[in-house]
């Protein structure tokens, strides 16, 4: 821990703006508040800047914005004339200073001289992503914070291929922001300037409409879409967030006409009053669409977090509204594609993609239509990789799909994020097919798993916040590491994976062998039966996040071990 928070805190009450010295000198007497805020500065990595609003070193602000971007900026200006005149994409969600943040990247930039095309309001992620490519700027950012709560916000920062930024990049963006002043090394000029000069574009419709177009063209089956757009009733919330406009256009125009919005969710609430959380993983918050589908007796509830790109699903039952996980609609979808692509000609070259983490289901499906099958690091940026090494080779193979269990969907090559936009176009089009059938989604879930296998996960979390929580999920996972379980319970271990190590170890053979992927923190057993037990760093918030999968030969089978797995493991990580 740095000792000179207490100086630090004392310069920005000294050099920071009369609001922000004000929020400041209201702490004066709170040690602990601003040692947290001042004890270090928020970090920078490959998914760029995410905390807590305020002022301080550890927080978002206007501060720590300008300086990421002046790191960024010296970043493109390195590479030379041609790639800095290619300019910066910029988009922005629903949350507190998102637009603020937005506008104060793009003067940054400007006064560095690197033009920057603005979108005119707030806008998905992947419509960032896209505009990234569609223009062939030399980067991207996205203000967000997903769909963490509402006093956070974030600062991603894309390549010139449309994904998250890449480790190399990444770390030279960060050596250029440890040499910026906090106060006097970011440039800025007024964006009324940066107009004037050529240096500002303000983008909408001109980008908006190309990007609703990949999306549209996502659609597998437009017959299948036309017979079903009076009778397949559709709840949608958005979470106060940018997938409203979007989602409900989209929908529109490809032929859903039976969409009901949640009213109270469809207005931009950087608060998020109407749900605890404005996730899409928390079913608390699908109160209000669930009362609204009662109402419409609508066949699925859809809901968008707030920056667009992850989507949670709920389907109508005889028992109410039933929640699909995200391995569960990842599945869903990646079976429907297949079987609509196998129509057109499958090689045996083209690809699915879903990660470590995400439900083994996957490869029996990828066998069963023969294509081959990538299982990556969570994080799209690692799909988006799949995607440009394929690209790289004119005999590739097509990108067919990928997902990550945490609710995020790609159908198309067009974006290299997830899309939460296309992937609500795509589950509509599913519920009309299995609908033409006589069946829900969970009834076509149940349909997979006597296919392919009874594999059931789960997902839980060990949040370990504080100024010492990062060194306390280290020394839980360097003690894991070093003494790996044999056994979960009841459930026998029959190989570890320590992929820091790059290392597998078969428990059955006593052999080792490399593991054919960079060092990452993620310790992975392999259990007997076909499932596992994971354990990893968020890589946005401070807890360590547990992935468990069972792989019986009935439901009831795999739910038990699932729940015996669950309370074991707990009781080895306490």
């Amino acid at each position: 821990m740095s000792n000179n928070y207490r100086q630090q805190y004392k310069d920005w009450c000294e050099k920071a703006d009369a609001i922000t010295r004000q929020e400041l000198l209201s702490i004066a007497q709170d040690d602990n508040e601003i040692k947290e805020r001042f004890y270090k500065d928020l970090e920078f990595g490959t998914a760029g800047l995410r905390g807590i609003l305020g002022a301080g070193t550890n927080r978002m602000n206007v501060y720590t914005v300008r300086r990421a971007t002046q790191g960024l900026a010296d970043c493109i200006l390195q590479k030379g004339a041609e790639t800095s005149g290619r300019g910066v994409a910029i988009a922005y969600d629903c949350r507190h200073f998102s637009e603020e943040f937005a506008r104060e990247a793009a003067c940054v930039l400007a006064a560095n001289g690197i033009p920057v095309y603005l979108y005119s309001e707030m806008q998905p992620t992947p419509a960032l992503s896209f505009a990234v490519r569609h223009l062939g700027t030399a980067a991207g950012i996205m203000i967000t914070a997903s769909h963490n709560p509402a006093n956070y916000n974030g600062y991603k920062v894309y390549g010139e291929d449309g994904a998250q930024m890449n480790v190399e990049d990444s770390a030279t963006v960060l050596s250029f922001i440890e040499k910026t002043d906090m106060f006097t090394g970011a440039k800025t000029m007024d964006a009324e300037e940066a107009r004037e000069n050529g240096l500002l574009h303000i983008i909408d419709e001109d980008v908006l409409a190309p990007y609703l177009d990949a999306v549209k063209g996502c659609v597998l089956d437009k017959e299948l879409i036309e017979k079903a757009s009076d009778s397949l009733h559709v709840v949608y919330t958005p979470f106060h967030g940018t997938g409203y406009k979007p989602v409900m256009r989209a929908l529109r125009e490809v032929g859903f006409s039976q969409v009901f919005p949640v009213p109270e969710q469809a207005i931009k609430d950087p608060n998020f009053s109407t749900v605890s959380s404005p996730n899409p993983e928390d079913p608390a918050g699908f109160a209000m669409a669930i009362r609204l589908a009662e109402e419409k007796d609508a066949d699925i509830i859809i809901g968008t977090d707030p920056d667009s790109d992850r989507i949670g699903v709920l389907c109508k039952t005889d028992a109410g509204y039933q929640v699909l996980n995200g391995n569960q609609t990842g599945v869903l979808l990646m079976e429907y594609v297949l079987s609509q692509k196998k129509k057109q000609g499958l090689k045996a070259q083209d690809y699915v993609v879903s990660t470590i983490v995400s439900t083994n289901m996957v490869e029996p499906i990828a066998k069963a239509y023969g294509v081959k099958l990538y299982q990556v690091y969570t994080g799209f940026k690692f799909i988006a990789g799949i995607i440009k090494e394929h690209e790289m080779h004119p005999d590739g193979g097509s990108y067919l799909f990928g997902f990550e269990e945490s609710f995020g969907y790609l159908p198309g090559s067009y974006a290299r994020d997830k899309d939460a936009v296309a992937a609500a176009l795509l589950i509509c089009e599913v519920a009309a097919f299995y609908k033409e059938q006589g069946m829900t989604l969970a009834d076509a879930v149940t349909a997979l798993q006597k296919k392919y296998g009874f594999f059931m996960e789960y997902t839980d979390s060990v949040y370990m916040e504080g100024i010492d929580g990062m060194e306390r999920m280290q020394k839980l996972l360097s003690s894991v590491a070093k003494n790996p379980f044999r056994m979960i319970g009841t459930t026998a271990v029959v190989a570890f994976r320590n992929y820091n190590e790059g290392l597998r170890y078969d428990y059955k053979t006593g052999a080792q062998e490399k593991l054919d992927m960079p060092p990452s923190n993620v310790l992975y057993f392999e259990l007997e039966g076909g499932g596992f037990f994971i354990l990893r760093p968020s890589g946005t918030e401070p807890k360590i996040k547990l992935y468990f999968s069972t792989a019986q030969k009935s439901a009831e089978e795999s739910s038990s071990q699932l729940d015996s797995l669950r309370k074991a493991a707990k009781e080895l990580l306490a």
